[in-house]
């Protein structure tokens, strides 16, 4: 290739990684719906863009640390502490119940359906074994099934991609021996391989644990040494054992998101935007590597294999791992129904089956196109089933709000039991002590104190938070908490405006919208509802009394719509409006 076709094939591939995912966002479908067609697509019709001559020999190590970038910024949110009792046995058995039926299975039907020989079969079925978040993730994030749910496919997908790339690296070079290492020799190598990982995890951990502990790094260089450091071990590991560098980016994450006194900066945005840069660039360019051609006799025979994968495997699986335990039977068949294959998948046939087909393996050829076909089936069923079955299930979270409202003041704890009265399921946290004590007495659910610390800390997500109300009396500290809650909660994130004339080191001077518009900002609103306005709930249907200023409406879905400083919403006549009755009128809240 010239420089020039080199040039044209790079700035393809990343205008049509991004291009996709904007165009899923805009269809709101998962993007990787659209990412693997286009790729093939673009590799079908073009001659630059082929990653094989693109990059040459160093396309394989760039996926493979790529995919090390992904695992560790999953691991970042593998926090031992969310996973206890039955979601632990679960995932457990997920694992390895998963690893063994699904290898077996589909090792089994390859060679009769693909007609491949038993060790291109063995390939391919070790191969399909993983999940992996760059799929998971995504999915789950459109289709917001219960947090426990949430939890449990996370941790599997997360923990099996290094599982099933080293049992793939294992019955890899298996196969390139011709048979000749016995069971012990293969168990051997596979501790082996374990050691280097988690060896070269635990290493890089301490190192970054130094230097984000001690050092106190700002957020640029903090950010820069977790990726510096997260694809150097990954690489010496790869260097010293073939796809060990996927263990030791997950145990890096995972130790991160455990270990006492670390500051992680920047996790959000920049990490998570890099890993969604990588899924969209590895997905367009291992796809463009399939060829029309090779697809041309796996087809159907794919299909059938993915029927009994999607049908049959999967479903045995998730009965099996959650035999006595307290999932329901929703939660229990929607983990039978997501089992989509991802970018490890890819990048391990991508990998494994040139060097086999070159060793006249036969069926070999096949390995690359069948796994390409089934982790587009399984995305394209799963991306499109997953949320009316999820629905049908009962396994979605609650359509109704569940807003974070952060502050204990008398008023703010009326508008916890408003909310709570129109329907929503509220939670509250204060910071003294005292005020805590009122929340309890009114009855609502209060926020244990790591919950904003871990969000403000080390930007984890409010899971299950629907919208965040800095209601504090303290100004600066909503003006910073709104900053750094911003990205971790699907939905809004407001605060109490500062006083007209403030004087504080933060709040007068950070953008972003405030609640209830410049009359009623926080010594305002206070003042009034000391002369004795009050809180109050009303039907939209009765009309909005002369005097109440309108704080948020409560759709009849659940909704909660607040009134801001630059969006006042418009009330409808199934609505239900949280208004502030004037001063010095008596007002209620409707008993719960």
């Amino acid at each position: 290739m010239t420089e020039n076709q080199i040039l044209q094939g790079l700035g393809l591939i990343a205008v049509l990684a991004v291009g996709s995912q904007l165009v899923a966002s805009r269809l709101r479908i998962p993007a990787l719906i659209i990412l693997l067609p286009v790729g093939f697509t673009a590799g079908a019709l073009t001659d630059i863009v082929d990653p094989d001559e693109l990059l040459g020999d160093a396309f394989s190590p760039m996926v493979s640390l790529a995919v090390a970038v992904i695992l560790y910024e999953a691991g970042l949110g593998l926090d031992i502490s969310r996973l206890h009792g039955h979601m632990h046995r679960v995932v457990v058995r997920l694992i390895w119940i998963g690893v063994l039926l699904t290898w077996g299975a589909a090792a089994v039907l390859a060679v009769p359906l693909l007609g491949m020989s038993k060790s291109s079969a063995v390939m391919l079925g070790v191969i399909l074994v993983v999940s992996g978040p760059t799929v998971v993730g995504p999915l789950l994030h459109f289709v917001r099934p219960t947090d426990r749910l949430q939890r449990i496919l996370i941790w599997e997908g997360s923990l099996i991609d290094p599982v099933g790339g080293i049992l793939g690296a294992l019955v890899f070079h298996a196969v390139v021996a011709s048979g000749s290492s016995d069971l012990s020799g293969k168990i051997g190598q596979f501790a082996e391989s374990s050691a280097v990982g988690l060896i070269g995890g635990a290493v890089g951990a301490a190192v970054l644990w130094l230097l984000l502990s001690r050092l106190h790094l700002g957020e640029v260089l903090g950010t820069t040494a977790q990726l510096a450091a997260a694809v150097g071990v990954a690489a010496a590991c790869d260097a010293i054992r073939d796809d060990t560098g996927l263990i030791a980016a997950v145990v890096m994450g995972m130790a991160l998101a455990n270990l006492p006194g670390v500051s992680l900066p920047a996790r959000r945005p920049f990490l998570e935007t890099l890993v969604s840069l990588i899924i969209g660039l590895l997905f367009i360019s291992i796809s463009a590597t399939v060829t029309p051609a090779s697809l041309r006799h796996v087809v159907l025979p794919t299909l059938a294999l993915v029927a009994a994968l999607v049908l049959v495997v999967r479903p045995l699986v998730a009965l099996l791992s959650t035999l006595g335990t307290d999932l329901l039977r929703g939660e229990r068949a929607f983990i039978g129904w997501m089992a989509p294959r991802g970018i490890v998948a890819a990048s391990t046939a991508s990998t494994f089956s040139a060097t086999l087909v070159a060793d006249h393996v036969g069926g070999a050829r096949k390995i690359l196109p069948a796994t390409f076909l089934v982790i587009v089936a399984t995305v394209t069923l799963y991306g499109l089933s997953a949320h009316p079955v999820a629905r049908r299930l009962g396994a979605l979270r609650p359509a109704r709000a569940r807003p974070l409202l952060v502050g204990g003041d008398a008023w703010a704890i009326d508008l916890g039991r408003a909310l709570r009265s129109a329907g929503l399921d509220v939670l509250m946290w204060a910071g003294r002590e005292e005020q805590r004590d009122l929340i309890r007495a009114a009855g609502l659910s209060l926020a244990p104190g790591a919950l904003l610390a871990a969000a403000t800390g080390e930007g984890a997500e409010l899971e299950g938070i629907t919208g965040v109300l800095l209601l504090t009396e303290e100004d600066d500290f909503n003006a910073l908490a709104a900053e750094t809650l911003r990205g971790t909660v699907d939905g809004f994130v407001h605060r109490l405006g500062p006083p007209g004339l403030s004087h504080g080191v933060v709040a007068p001077y950070t953008k972003g919208d405030t609640l209830f518009g410049a009359e009623l900002n926080r010594p305002g609103l206070a003042r009034r509802y000391g002369d004795g306005a009050r809180i109050v709930l009303r039907p939209v249907a009765d009309g909005i009394p002369d005097g109440h200023a309108l704080l948020f409406l409560v759709r009849p879905d659940g909704r909660l719509d607040p009134v801001t400083g630059t969006r006042t919403p418009l009330p409808e006549a199934r609505d239900t409006a949280i208004l502030l009755s004037p001063a010095r009128t008596p007002g209620r809240v409707p008993a719960d």
